[in-house]
C-alpha cells in the first residue's frame, strides 16, 4: 500500500477479537475526532497497528519463512537466516501479494516501463512523466489520483467496462455475514448457491462497480483520460524510443509508464513457504480447500485472509474479516490443544 494512500473502510474495521483495542478506541486514546479520518488515511490505521502491538504486547520477529514443512509432530520452519523453528500448528495468512494478475501483453513490455499496483508503491519519480493505467476498479482510480497528486503530466485509464459510480457506500452489510460466521460453523458453506451468490452481487455493487466519493476531485482536469469500453491490443517500443499502445477503439497513447490493476487471482502454488506442502494440500481453482476451522487438507495447517475467501466469503480478503478468523482458529486450538 503506498504512502497517501486512503482506506475503504472506516472506524469500525479493526483488529481485536475482544473489541477492546479496536481502532475507535485508538482514535480516542490518541485524541482524534473520528470526522476527521473520513476517509482514513493508510499513515493513521498503521499508527493504530503500533499502537494494538503495544497494548497486546505483540512482539514481532521480521525474519521469513523460507520452508514450510511437515515433522513427526506437527511442522518444522526454516527461516531466511537458517534458524529452523518447530511448531504443533502453523497459520499461514499469505495475503494476497503472491497472487498479483497481469493480462498476456505485458510480457511485451520494456524491462521497467510497467508494474502491478502492487509493486507501484512510490510515486518519487511522477512528476511529468505519462502514465497508462490499465483497469478501472478501485486500484485503477486511485492509483491514477495518486500520480496526479505526485505530478503525472498525463493519466489515461482504460477499461473494458463503462467508467462506474463515484458515491457514498455502507458496508455495514457484511458484519452480519462475519457475526454469523463465527456462531455458526460453516456458515457460508450451509447457505444456497443463490443466497452465496445474492451476498456477492451486494458486495460487487458496494466494492467493485462503486467506487469512492473522495476520488472525484482528485481525478478531474484536462491531464486524466479516460478510455471506458476499450482494451489494449498491441504495444510498440522502438529501441530508445516511447512505448505506443494501440487501443481497440484505434487510438494510439505514448506512454512513460503503464500501471497494471488487473486485481488478483488466488493460485495457493505461487507461495514460496508452501512449495514443500503443496502436493499435500487440496485444492479447488487455486484455493486451498478449508473446514469450518479455517484448517487445510494438511492438519494443524490454517489458512486464513484471501486464501480463506472461496470457503468464508469474500469478506474474509479483508480487514473486517480478521477478529472472526482469529477468534475460530484459536477457540478450536484451545478446544484441541
Amino acid at each position: 500500500m503506498p504512502e497517501g494512500m486512503l482506506l475503504r473502510s472506516g472506524p469500525d474495521w479493526h483488529l481485536d477479537a475482544s473489541e477492546v483495542h479496536t481502532f475507535e478506541a485508538f482514535l480516542e486514546d490518541a485524541g482524534i475526532a473520528v470526522a476527521d479520518v473520513d476517509p482514513v488515511p493508510i499513515s493513521v490505521f498503521l499508527e493504530y497497528a503500533v499502537w494494538f502491538q503495544a497494548h497486546k504486547g505483540i512482539v514481532v520477529d521480521d525474519r521469513m519463512v523460507r520452508v514450510l514443512m511437515r515433522s513427526d509432530d506437527g511442522f518444522r520452519v526454516q527461516l531466511d537466516d537458517e534458524t529452523e523453528l518447530v511448531a504443533q500448528w502453523v497459520v499461514a495468512a499469505p495475503g494476497n501479494g503472491y497472487f498479483y494478475h497481469l493480462p498476456d501483453w505485458a510480457a511485451t513490455l520494456p524491462d521497467g516501463i510497467g508494474a502491478h499496483t502492487s509493486a507501484t508503491v512510490e510515486f518519487d519519480d511522477a512528476d511529468g512523466a505519462r502514465v497508462l493505467i490499465v483497469g478501472g476498479r478501485q486500484s485503477a482510480y486511485e492509483w491514477a489520483a495518486l500520480f496526479g497528486d505526485h505530478g503525472a503530466a498525463r493519466v489515461d485509464i482504460v477499461h473494458r467496462h463503462e467508467i462506474p459510480r463515484f458515491e457514498r457506500v455502507s458496508w455495514k452489510f457484511v458484519d452480519e455475514c462475519v457475526d454469523s460466521t463465527v456462531r455458526v460453523p460453516g456458515w457460508w458453506h450451509s447457505l444456497s448457491q443463490a443466497q452465496q451468490d445474492e451476498i456477492a452481487a451486494t458486495f460487487w455493487k458496494v466494492g467493485r462497480s462503486t467506487l469512492e466519493w473522495w476520488l472525484t476531485p482528485r481525478i478531474a482536469g484536462p491531464r486524466f483520460h479516460r478510455w471506458p469500453g476499450s482494451s489494449v491490443v498491441d504495444t510498440r517500443t522502438p529501441r530508445n524510443g516511447t512505448t505506443t499502445v494501440m487501443l481497440s477503439s484505434g487510438d494510439r497513447l505514448e506512454v512513460d509508464r503503464v500501471v497494471f490493476a488487473t486485481g488478483y487471482k488466488t493460485d495457493i502454488a505461487r507461495v514460496p513457504y508452501l512449495q514443500a506442502l503443496l502436493p499435500q494440500i487440496t485444492t479447488f481453482d487455486g484455493f486451498p480447500t478449508l473446514d469450518e476451522r479455517f484448517q487445510s487438507s494438511v492438519r494443524g495447517l490454517y489458512l486464513p485472509g484471501f486464501v480463506s475467501t472461496r470457503d468464508f466469503g469474500p469478506f474474509f480478503g479483508f480487514t473486517k474479516g480478521c477478529p472472526a478468523a482469529a477468534t475460530i482458529i484459536v477457540d478450536h486450538l484451545l478446544a484441541h490443544g
